[in-house]
């Protein structure tokens, strides 16, 4: 593909496939069951009518999405296209994704974010508690985490031009800390501005925490991330 890729246009085909869906949706709607056997069945038929539309997502627009990331003229656009098509995948695998571990997920949302650093030049310091606690997340919980810690990833790369990241995890009584700190530049005006960084505060209030950026020590940006994730302790 020559020339650039315009942000505009990942959006439009994004847009395209979820309206394409959503009215399929709508035009196969089940009309309201009757008897618990229609009910079920009504349930089974939608759920396997979901399935087929996600792998047709899946299939179309994740095949265009490769090609822009790899078709892409600068390292910007190719991390743009890339994080879209893991936003896709992320819609797509959510119905069967099955509860996942805390360890697991940090070990995925890591290797995402070192390689991301990676295609852009840009380097990852990770540095996780050792002794963080083991816990179950649910659907809900892993696709907040993810989508937050992406997001902050993508505005380090795109506004901040960061060459240098690091991220801490670790924890506060019932809370995951999660710190993300670039060494690119802060712009304190553009906090909050952006539909970005209001998705990531409305995730972080599900998660029963907050969100907060501040400027970093290195003159960059630094994205503090409180999640209650863990038990309070168990009363004497």
């Amino acid at each position: 593909m020559n020339g650039s890729i315009p942000g505009l246009l990942i959006g439009l085909i994004l847009a395209a496939g979820l309206g394409w869906w959503l009215g399929r949706r709508s035009a196969r709607r089940v009309p309201p069951p009757v008897t618990p056997a229609a009910s079920a069945s009504a349930d089974l038929g939608a759920a396997r009518e979901r399935e087929r539309i996600y792998k047709d997502l899946h299939d179309d627009l994740g095949a265009k999405l490769l090609q822009l990331v790899h078709g892409a003229a600068t390292a910007p656009q190719a991390d743009l296209a890339r994080a879209a098509l893991q936003d896709l995948r992320d819609v797509v695998s959510r119905s069967r994704r099955p509860p996942a571990a805390l360890g697991q997920l940090l070990a995925e949302i890591e290797a995402e974010t070192r390689q991301r650093l990676a295609a852009a030049g840009a380097e990852l310091v990770w540095e996780q508690d050792a002794a963080l606690p083991e816990v179950a997340l649910d659907q809900s919980q892993t696709l907040h985490l993810i989508r937050i810690c992406r997001e902050a990833v993508s505005n380090a790369l795109r506004h901040g031009e960061a060459g240098w990241l690091r991220v801490r995890a670790f924890r506060a009584g019932v809370e995951l800390m999660l710190e993300i700190t670039d060494d690119g530049q802060f712009e304190a005006a553009r906090i909050g501005a952006g539909a970005g960084t209001s998705g990531m505060r409305e995730r972080a209030a599900d998660l029963g925490g907050d969100i907060r950026w501040n400027e970093g020590t290195l003159g960059g940006t630094k994205v503090i991330l409180r999640a209650r994730v863990f038990a309070p302790p168990a009363l004497p």
